[in-house]
């Protein structure tokens, strides 16, 4: 490894999916099904992350749901409200970042900005917000909307509304509160400024009614991989979350991403890009592909193979289930996909069955690993040093016992290879990702 190399610090966090980012991670006899809701339980989750040396714990958001969404997203039809539950998190830890998601689409600036600068205070400045435009159709029926935005409008209105919440965190000063007893000043109103903020889809006088976060600037993250994804990120996002399970593709995408860093004045290292990571973890290879075997067995489906062929491009429906593969030469996405299935199951005779499941478990673009630590180890390490990642979002497949077993397993051997921490070097958010503490605009605009 380079000295560039070993100067990077590898990023880990997790994606809470309560029931397990498999479908069928809630059937297991050990499985969980109540961990969305249980506060016992996501307590003992985001200490554990803690004594693991986590960069964070994640919560996503979706402001619509269906029944239907128990068939492929169990975990995500019900869940409770991310910055809720992140204040209980944050009086029961000490280190951890603590992430919640926030669809700018259906929400007003002045609000998130109170709730994410609150919950930074109640956390001891460990608190950040991922925001998301939303792609659910129906929340817009949940809100008094018509229909959903457009692309273009929808991040049109997600940059001014980081405008209006950044703005809104710096009009206190840091020590716009002397809280003198003595000459009874409480308030340094010289210090205490209106943002005045009138654009194209806000109007906000200001100043907010909270003082300003802790780490000044909350960390902010975004998702995706679209170009207009892309220049969001490059501009403002201190994380970036994405879903690929092609190395070439994460190294296309990490290269480009950084390189529109310098549009607007901002190195390589204020922006960190962390894949999805599927890690079924065993003991042994041989185990972990048991388990694997154990949670395909028990999805819940009627086996349509019309997303799968959309995905390959090439049309599967009527071939028995149970057949080994049909000819894949044709396209090389399938062939890809193929050889994928064929790595998750340990061997060459794969069947349509087979691919389909794997098909099921990664639809959503997450790098799906089977094997053991090393195995796992390697891979992470391999992605982490060929800069197709600088560490990642983890979901584990079940919980409990999908997390406990990277926790047990893994990461003790990445910290091993010296790429992950053994503690902490700061208290903040902002300090486990290596990044300061920002000055307040109002301030430095004053003394310039």
């Amino acid at each position: 490894m380079s000295s560039q190399q070993q100067q990077r610090q590898l990023h880990l966090g997790l994606f809470l999916f309560g029931t397990g980012y498999h479908p069928a991670g809630w059937r297991l006899p050990e499985g969980r099904t109540d961990g969305a809701y249980d506060p016992h339980f996501l307590k003992e989750i985001a200490q554990k992350l803690e004594q693991a040396k986590f960069d964070f714990f994640f919560l996503g958001d979706r402001l619509a749901t269906s029944a239907d969404m128990q068939f492929l997203f169990p975990s995500q039809m019900n869940r409770l409200e991310p910055f809720t539950m992140l204040s209980y998190l944050a009086a029961v830890t000490e280190k951890i970042g603590l992430i919640g998601t926030v669809n700018t689409t259906y929400a007003e600036p002045y609000n998130i900005a109170r709730m994410t600068a609150s919950l930074d205070h109640l956390s001891g400045g460990r608190a950040s917000w991922n925001v998301v435009t939303g792609s659910d159709t129906r929340a817009a029926q949940n809100f008094s909307r018509e229909k959903h935005w457009d692309n273009a409008k929808r991040y049109d209105y997600a940059e001014e509304f980081i405008d209006v919440i950044s703005g809104l965190w710096d009009t206190w000063e840091d020590d716009a509160l002397p809280r003198d007893k003595e000459s009874g000043v409480f308030a340094d109103g010289s210090k205490v400024h209106e943002l005045n903020h009138s654009g194209e889809h806000f109007s906000v006088a200001g100043p907010l009614n909270v003082a300003r976060p802790i780490q000044g600037q909350l960390p902010l993250i975004t998702a995706g991989t679209s170009p207009r994804s892309q220049l969001l990120a490059a501009k403002y996002s201190d994380m970036v979350f994405t879903g690929t399970n092609v190395k070439e593709v994460a190294q296309a995408f990490y290269k480009e991403v950084k390189s529109k860093l310098r549009e607007f004045g901002r190195a390589d290292s204020d922006l960190k890009v962390l894949p999805g990571l599927v890690p079924i973890v065993g003991r042994t290879d041989e185990e972990a592909r048991a388990k694997y075997n154990e949670l395909n067995s028990l999805v819940v489906t009627d086996y349509d193979l019309k997303p799968l062929s959309d995905k390959l491009g090439i049309d599967l429906t009527g071939i028995d289930l149970n057949a080994p593969l049909p000819d894949l030469s044709s396209s090389e996405v399938a062939l890809h996909w193929a050889e994928l299935a064929k790595k998750a199951n340990g061997r060459e005779d794969i069947t349509l069955r087979d691919l389909f499941y794997f098909f099921t478990v990664t639809v959503r673009g997450h790098l799906l690993v089977v094997g053991s630590p090393e195995r796992i180890a390697d891979l992470i390490e391999e992605w982490f040093v060929d800069e197709a990642a600088d560490g990642f979002n983890v979901c584990p497949p079940y919980m409990p016992g999908g997390l406990d077993l990277f926790l047990e397993l893994v990461v003790p051997e990445l910290q091993r290879r010296d790429i992950f921490r053994t503690e902490y070097e700061g208290s903040t958010f902002r300090d486990h990702l290596g990044l300061g503490r920002p000055g307040n605009r109002f301030e430095l605009q004053l003394k310039g």
